[in-house]
């Protein structure tokens, strides 16, 4: 297949999960034997932390301002087998119509950001890359979260047919690395700050490090307001880029994963990192969401905790109980959640539509 994608980025992972997905998925489809295309506009923001220039897997088309690639997309969009337009798109309603009016055998939408999208909607308030007709024009959409959100994107959108594509994870760029020298952590998080997962990160991180001073914590991420309720035994780790994401996982006895808000009142939207994670070998706790089940065990897979609690329990296992989980994840991610494994799923979506 010829694919071509009107994406926000793959060249840099900052301040998005968009990339790391795009990286091995591409990758994964060219290992499959098709042909990509990512047009992905050079705004400053990522170009400042641009962090991968020639990603494997397919041609990345930079471009300055949609009139001046319009031309050129249309012409690659006219023989493309799929033409697929994701959610934050910074020119996604341009690329919605030039996709949806062009010659291309499948017309995509991607929406990477499904919670935040009906989320907006149902407010009332404007999704930028949402056309105004919604998305009644194109052949499918897909949606990294599944569950109701699915008769959602029908009911509030219009979309014709849908399908969930989730997250995924690529194992070369994530499994277990020697870890440098430096104490461990007992339980870590890595995330960037957000105000709605805030009260769970207190009780589920913050709280057990008040009680347990003698173990090691450490939070990695960026945008932590000078207020945030620090104790003397939490190391902090400023921003932590992707290649250094097995690193920070493989250092940890225990890894914390706390849901946005929006996707755990949607929920099946799990977290790219839990993948990650689980690709490392790190036993995983988690917050509770409908539709975990669907990806791993809880107990047997992934660790939950709804209260302080369940998380101090956690910390309390034996590191014999713990390996047995994060092998059992681990073995469950490699079989169903690689990009590869997501490639085929992809495949297969497109040979029904």
């Amino acid at each position: 297949m010829k694919i071509v994608i009107f994406g926000l980025t793959i060249s840099s992972a900052w301040g998005n999960g968009h990339a790391t997905l795009w990286r091995g998925l591409c990758r994964a489809l060219a290992g499959r034997g098709h042909d990509v295309t990512f047009y992905e506009r050079d705004v400053p923001y990522y170009a400042a932390n641009r962090d991968l220039l020639d990603p494997p897997g397919c041609r990345l088309r930079l471009y300055d301002d949609w009139d001046a690639v319009a031309a050129e997309a249309a012409r690659e969009v006219a023989g493309a087998t799929v033409a697929m337009v994701t959610s934050y798109c910074p020119d996604a309603i341009e690329a919605c119509s030039l996709v949806v009016g062009s010659r291309a055998e499948l017309r995509v939408f991607y929406d990477l950001d499904t919670p935040v999208t009906l989320s907006h909607v149902n407010s009332g308030r404007r999704v930028s890359y949402v056309p105004a007709e919604g998305f009644r024009n194109f052949d499918l959409v897909l949606s990294y979260t599944g569950g109701r959100a699915l008769d959602e994107l029908r009911t509030r959108l219009g979309a014709r047919q849908v399908a969930p594509l989730y997250g995924s994870v690529d194992p070369d760029a994530h499994r277990r690395v020697p870890v440098s020298n430096g104490r461990r952590a007992d339980l870590s998080y890595l995330g960037t700050y957000a105000a709605d997962r805030q009260d769970r990160l207190e009780r589920l991180f913050v709280e057990p490090a008040r009680r347990r001073p003698g173990r090691r914590f450490v939070l990695g991420g960026s945008q932590y307001p000078d207020d945030f309720p620090w104790t003397p035994n939490m190391f902090y780790v400023w921003h932590t880029p992707p290649p250094a994401h097995p690193e920070f996982y493989c250092s940890s006895l225990l890894t914390l994963n706390v849901t946005r808000g929006a996707m755990a009142d949607m929920g099946y939207c799990p977290s790219g990192r839990i993948f990650e994670a689980a690709a490392c070998g790190t036993p995983i706790l988690t917050d509770e969401w409908e539709g975990l089940s669907a990806f791993y065990e809880p107990g047997e897979e992934i660790l939950v905790a709804r209260s302080t609690d369940d998380a101090l329990d956690a910390l309390d296992l034996s590191e014999a109980e713990l390996a047995r989980i994060a092998g059992a994840a681990r073995e469950r991610t490699l079989s169903e959640h690689t990009a590869a494994c997501r490639a085929g799923e992809l495949e297969r979506i497109l040979e029904v539509v």
